[in-house]
């Protein structure tokens, strides 16, 4: 019987809301636990981990720990990225949660590898559904109803591992290309500095 090549998010995955806090995350140094927000996420789509607040769990909820393969989707603001969860996270050596603004996603199908679904997620297709589905009038959000109801589109795990290798590359060079600017933006500055400090001479 020959697979479908694409399916409803729900039905690949299970998707679960993030940690529910109340209010400011609290600050509990030395806890064992970390909290990831969206203010840990760069512009790469990469955690920073160094930056994640260390917290208590208080809600009587039990938390969903993350864990390599998991990905986040942010579910308020204009920009709903996915960010996939790496095998860093087992080197931090902490228990993990996201925070509330996130969706978490953890793959439970064979025939999807969770690195392209990040990726398919991050698309401008997906990404405009999202954007057009979305709520509210000062800060929009998703449902995680909307969410689930995503078209996934599933190439043989051939040409997913494929697109995964092409994006990973495109990605390096993008950082290449951004620490470029950003070096000559300094050296720019640099120059602009020195022409001004001789007017003051």
């Amino acid at each position: 019987m020959k697979l479908k090549n694409f399916m409803k998010l729900r039905q690949i995955a299970d998707i679960n809301a993030g940690y529910p806090f109340r209010g400011k995350i609290p600050v509990v140094p030395g806890s064992g636990v970390v909290a990831v927000q969206m203010k840990d996420i760069t512009t790469q789509k990469e955690i920073l981990w160094e930056n994640c607040t260390h917290t208590e769990l208080t809600a009587k909820r039990e938390p969903y720990y993350l864990q390599p393969g998991d990905i986040l989707v942010a579910a308020r603001g204009n920009h709903y990225y996915a960010v996939i969860i790496r095998d860093e996270i087992l080197q931090a050596g902490f228990q993990t949660v996201a925070a509330p603004h996130f969706f978490m996603i953890r793959v439970r199908s064979n025939n999807i590898i969770p690195e392209y679904l990040a990726w398919f997620l991050n698309q401008r297709a997906c990404q405009g559904y999202l954007e057009q589905n979305a709520e509210g009038t000062l800060t929009k959000s998703i449902r995680r109803s909307v969410l689930e109801d995503v078209t996934v589109v599933m190439p043989d795990l051939a040409k997913q591992r494929s697109i995964i290798n092409l994006a990973n590359i495109l990605g390096q060079e993008k950082k290449i290309v951004e620490g470029m600017l950003r070096n000559s933006e300094r050296l720019m500055n640099i120059i602009a500095n020195d022409l001004l400090s001789t007017l003051k001479q």
